[in-house]
């Protein structure tokens, strides 16, 4: 029993000391000059969609919980965030070239079909961003449209 309190103790101690570790969560940007859904032909409809389950990852317009900022859930969120924007960012999708929009649409397409985006842990812990069988086939529709718009 003793064991157990202080392995509690020391467990509490080192979750509060990892609080003052410094973390700057990847940053909220107003600006949607470059946003894909500002220069593209997206309806209501489907911009609702991808704000919903793909912007917290996938743009500079990240809405953070409160337990963002709490080590150590804040460092994965950093690198969850600042990975999600690497790989596809829709508030600079007009600073793309043309080959690598049709690319990222494709991407955007197959990761959807597949069920890997948004990920099965973001969707667990955000209730309502689960794509329905519905927006998947409003997804993938989009961006075969946008993709054959690009390429014409």
């Amino acid at each position: 029993m003793r064991l157990l309190k202080r392995i509690l103790l020391i467990s509490a101690v080192i979750l509060i000391l990892i609080q003052f570790i410094p973390n700057k969560l990847p940053g909220f940007d107003k600006d949607t000059k470059d946003d894909i859904i500002t220069n593209s032909n997206t309806n209501a409809e489907l911009a609702t969609i991808l704000k919903t389950s793909c912007y917290d990852c996938h743009s500079n317009q990240t809405h953070y919980p409160w337990y963002a900022h709490v080590a150590p859930v804040s460092w994965l969120l950093h690198s969850d965030v600042e990975e999600g924007r690497r790989h596809l960012n829709f508030s600079r999708w007009n600073l793309y070239e043309t080959k690598r929009k049709i690319k990222k649409l494709g991407d955007i397409k197959e990761e959807v079909e597949k069920g890997d985006m948004p990920m099965p842990i973001y969707t667990f812990i955000h209730r309502g961003t689960k794509l329905s069988e519905v927006q998947k086939e409003q997804v993938m529709k989009w961006a075969d449209e946008m993709s054959n718009q690009l390429m014409h």
